[in-house]
């Protein structure tokens, strides 16, 4: 019998790319309901106050004049929200492959709750000296649902991984 040990030194190897689209993606819905909930329900702010925040990245800070619904800036802010989630899914994808821990859990969901910890760090407190309106989003909610975001990338990932393998 032979014992084979697996290490996670890292080593190139590149995720599988649709996998990793698609667990950024439902990272950012995950992420984006519990924005919606959080803002509805305990703050008591108006669902659309993030997506004016978030469009302003793109559209520029004239979007901040208002926070009632606008077709337009609730479509960039998706649209922007999305691409930010395939980007984040596929770095982290890159990351849990390159160390090879795609079949350990509790280790891909330690990465998955750093890289949340991480993304909500560079989000809040550095990009927000380029866009300082972000750092009105700074708190516990946001913070846990960066983390949740990097949770569910993980887990997806591994999921659709473990599906591939049975195919």
């Amino acid at each position: 019998m032979e014992l084979q040990v697996h290490s996670h030194d890292w080593r190139r190897r590149l995720p599988d790319w649709p996998q990793a689209v698609c667990a950024g993606l439902v990272g950012g819905a995950v992420l984006m309901v519990l924005e919606m909930l959080w803002s509805v329900s305990v703050s008591g702010s108006t669902p659309w106050r993030t997506s004016h925040l978030l469009a302003a990245i793109v559209m520029g800070e004239d979007t901040l004049q208002s926070s009632a619904f606008s077709l337009g800036v609730v479509t960039i802010a998706l649209v922007t929200h999305y691409v930010l989630g395939v980007v984040f899914g596929v770095l982290l994808a890159f990351v849990i492959a390159g160390f090879r821990y795609e079949s350990n859990t509790g280790m891909l969901e330690f990465i998955g709750a750093m890289f949340g910890t991480l993304l909500y760090l560079v989000n809040f407190h550095v990009m927000s000296l380029f866009f300082p309106w972000m750092a009105d989003l700074r708190g516990w909610s946001t913070f846990i649902g960066h983390l949740v975001f990097g949770l569910v990338v993980v887990i997806t990932y591994q999921w659709l991984e473990e599906r591939k393998a049975d195919r």
